[in-house]
């Protein structure tokens, strides 16, 4: 895991206020004249509005940073190549950049390469490219004219080398303007196609670091979803044969109650389908969707025209009128589709909008689903045992839960220690940045309630440390009344898609009672609530652990390092305070720690089929090797 450090200000927010209107000499309206109106470039353009182009910018500590974004946006035109038959191989290396806060990041495919005559338009004109011609791209998963421009505009260094037929072009950039550029033969023979080197703007990208499990996660996802395409990151090399097969099986391993199912459609003009599916007996749903390569983590309608026909082709082939939720607990499965003209719900295309491809999707993965089935008949088999196994939880859950309703509605009318804000996510961005903060007892709160933004900050206080409850059955959580009000408060007692939060933020001591109780609470999630993690809402805040003042100034650390920096630079003559709790920080200190400047890490898991095993070795019953485990690092931790 990551941490995300405080934003500091950029060049480009600087410039942006350059552009505001100063107010007129006698403090009235400002002027509003032709002198006014000012005409940016694209590239000027993309810096200023770096954030309509890439989405977020961040550090490199979340995998939907800005910096990984310009690294696909380059990655996808080696894919595009490899998709229209030309080149199987793209090579990629990242190198940091010495006490810089920088690096610089290679990409060389092995395709047509740009045609050098059109190579400096193709990365720095925007609206410029091949990809508006079907007969030269058919499925393109870069940014339709824009993608290498903003990588381009956004980097301190930019270079881009075409080979073709033994001669080559070559252009460096700093910022999106040319600095020089040269054509020639080759002395010696090299494969055709593209090198991008490139250095993302520190300006920009304030003091960022490329986390390298971020950048083969999405390597190996590459090779998934194109199968005979060799990638290779820093020397590692990820190929797959079987495309979706093969990322489910990575996901799912052993866990999948019966073998995978798996599908892949041909080329059409509707477009091109490939599926695997699968059950596991851990609760909830877990699916995986792309469009050209592109994952949507907000599925979209693609996603949804898979689930229905998923559910259609089951009902056929057993012939009973099962529903919808007792087919679907317990689903892992991996949606990918290629498109020739998606409609994206956003730039950063994280939800797809074609209303259009619903039928055929639908209609194409039911045959695909009954088809596999009468091929299968002993998968079938343990598929219908999951059904009717789900109908039976559904039935004693639906009863336990309506016990947990009912006892709430004598408690109070009002959710026990809430403490709520005023916009959720169904209020679209009003609720995009809405948080909830679970925190341990009254104490730990209070300097939240009182420094929080109460538009979009909720608070729910724990009464301590909750139950255990790895192993048990989902029953038990709706008879725990400590855990059902804090489902309540989340809004997913009865499904995750109830949610009211965009982002749970776990909240506790930096103690031992304080992990232990992350622990617990993660554990919950891990168990029942599994796509509340891997949809990435779940965070831990990061408060600091020490306090070092003079008279003069105050700095906030969150470790030893930081600590012995800020204290050597203030001098001997300054304070140092150890903060043990979240109570002990005042609520007019706090308030910067859940500001704009929070520090929250994500949590994720690399993959699904290792969550049983951490979860059973952490929070199962006190094995040998778990004791073993404690001695051991108590051992170092004491040296």
């Amino acid at each position: 895991m990551a941490v995300k450090k405080p934003a500091k200000k950029t060049a480009v927010k600087k410039q942006a206020a350059k552009v505001k209107a100063k107010p007129a000499g006698n403090g009235k309206t400002p002027v509003y004249d032709e002198s006014k109106i000012k005409t940016l470039s694209s590239l000027e353009h993309i810096r200023l509005r770096t954030g309509m182009y890439i989405g977020r910018l961040g550090d490199g500590s979340n995998p939907d940073d800005g910096i990984y974004v310009l690294l696909k946006e380059v990655i996808d035109n080696g894919v595009d190549e490899f998709i229209m038959g030309n080149g199987k191989h793209i090579e990629v290396s990242v190198k940091d950049i010495a006490k810089a806060g920088a690096a610089t990041v290679k990409v060389r495919d092995f395709g047509r390469g740009i045609p050098l005559g059109k190579l400096v338009e193709c990365v720095s004109v925007i609206n410029t490219g091949a990809k508006y011609n079907d007969d030269v791209f058919q499925f393109s998963v870069g940014l339709n004219g824009v993608g290498t421009k903003a990588v381009n505009a956004l980097s301190v260094h930019f270079r881009v080398v075409a080979v073709r037929n033994g001669e080559f072009a070559e252009a460096v950039f700093e910022r999106g303007k040319l600095l020089n550029q040269r054509k020639g033969k080759l002395k010696e023979k090299i494969k055709d196609g593209t090198l991008v080197e490139f250095t993302p703007d520190p300006q920009i990208f304030t003091d960022y670091k490329f986390n390298p499990e971020f950048i083969e996660k999405r390597v190996q996802n590459y090779a998934y979803l194109n199968a005979g395409l060799t990638l290779a990151f820093n020397g590692k090399q990820f190929v797959s044969k079987r495309g979706l097969f093969d990322l489910l099986y990575e996901e799912t391993g052993d866990d999948s109650l019966y073998p995978l199912g798996y599908y892949r459609g041909e080329h059409s003009p509707s477009g091109q389908l490939e599926i695997a599916f699968t059950h596991t007996n851990n609760y909830g749903e877990e699916y995986f969707s792309f469009v050209n390569g592109q994952f949507t983590s907000d599925g979209g309608t693609h996603l949804s025209a898979f689930k229905e026909g998923f559910l259609k082709g089951i009902q056929t082939f057993f012939k009973k009128d099962y529903r919808s939720e007792d087919v679907r607990e317990g689903t892992t499965a991996a949606v990918a589709i290629k498109l020739k003209n998606p409609v994206f719900e956003s730039q950063t295309k994280n939800k797809l909008g074609n209303s259009d491809i619903r039928t055929w999707i639908v209609q194409e993965t039911r045959n695909a689903v009954e088809d596999w089935l009468h091929k299968n008949p002993e998968a079938g088999k343990k598929l219908e045992q999951k059904i009717v196994s789900n109908e039976s939880l559904r039935t004693e859950l639906n009863a336990v839960k309506k016990e947990a309703r009912e006892a709430a509605k004598k408690v109070a009318l009002n959710i026990p220690k809430l403490k709520d804000c005023k916009f959720h996510l169904e209020d679209g961005k009003d609720g995009e940045a809405s948080t909830i903060f679970v925190t341990e007892g009254d104490s730990a709160s209070g300097s939240i309630v009182s420094s929080r933004d109460v538009m979009t900050q909720a608070i729910f206080s724990l009464r301590g440390k909750v139950e255990n409850v790895y192993g048990k059955k989902r029953t038990s959580i709706y008879k725990n009344e400590e855990l059902f009000n804090m489902m309540m408060a989340l809004g997913i007692e009865n499904d995750v898609e109830g949610l009211r939060y965009a982002r749970i933020v776990i909240a506790t001591d930096a103690d031992f009672d304080g992990f232990h109780i992350r622990n617990l609470l993660l554990t919950f999630f891990l168990s029942y609530f599994e796509e509340l993690v891997t949809s990435g809402r779940i965070f831990i805040l990061e408060t600091p652990l020490f306090r070092v003042r003079t008279k003069k100034e105050t700095r906030y650390c969150y470790n030893e390092k930081e600590r012995d920096a800020a204290a050597a630079e203030l001098g001997s003559q300054s304070e140092i305070t150890r903060f043990k709790g979240l109570g002990e920080i005042s609520p007019k200190e706090f308030g910067q720690f859940i500001g704009e400047d929070i520090r929250l890490v994500p949590v994720s898991v690399n993959t699904l089929k290792a969550v049983p095993q951490v979860l059973n070795f952490y929070m199962g019953k006190n094995t040998p090797e778990r004791r073993e485990y404690i001695m051991k690092n108590l051992i170092e931790d004491a040296g």
